[in-house]
C-alpha cells in the first residue's frame, strides 16, 4: 500500500512540474530582465558599472503566468552585488514568450534598503 502511495506522490510530482517546463526560460542574468533593469539603474545613477560585480548578479523567478498562446507574464527578483559588499535589488514585471523575453518592455521596482531595527 504504501508503494502506492509513494508512486501517486511521484505521478503528483512530476505532473506539477510540467507548467513550469513550458515557461519561457528568461531568469538567467544575461537575458533580457536583468540587461534592461541593469540599463534602467545604471541610467538612474544607481548602478555604476564599475562598481558590480556581475559574477555574482543573481535573478530568480517570483512567478509566470500565462496570458494568452505563447505569451507568459513574468516577474523576477534580481540583486546586483557592489564591489564594497552592498546589494542592490529590483523586481521587474515583463512579457515574454517561449523564443523570445522581450515581447514587452520591463517594469522595474527597486527594493529599498531595509529599515533598521
Amino acid at each position: 500500500m504504501s508503494r502506492y502511495i509513494a508512486i501517486a506522490g511521484l505521478c503528483i510530482a512530476l505532473l506539477s512540474a510540467l507548467p513550469a517546463l513550458a515557461d519561457p526560460k528568461c531568469a538567467g542574468p544575461e537575458n533580457w530582465p536583468a540587461a534592461m533593469t541593469h540599463t534602467k539603474l545604471k541610467n538612474d545613477g544607481v548602478l555604476v558599472n564599475d562598481e558590480v560585480d556581475f559574477s555574482r548578479t543573481s535573478v530568480q523567478q517570483i512567478a509566470s503566468q500565462r496570458i494568452g498562446k505563447d505569451l507568459y507574464r513574468q516577474v523576477f527578483k534580481i540583486a546586483f552585488h557592489l564591489k564594497n559588499g552592498r546589494l542592490v535589488q529590483a523586481i521587474t514585471v515583463s512579457d515574454a514568450s517561449k523564443e523570445e523575453c522581450s515581447m514587452s518592455d520591463v517594469t522595474v521596482y527597486r527594493i529599498a534598503d531595509p529599515l533598521p531595527q
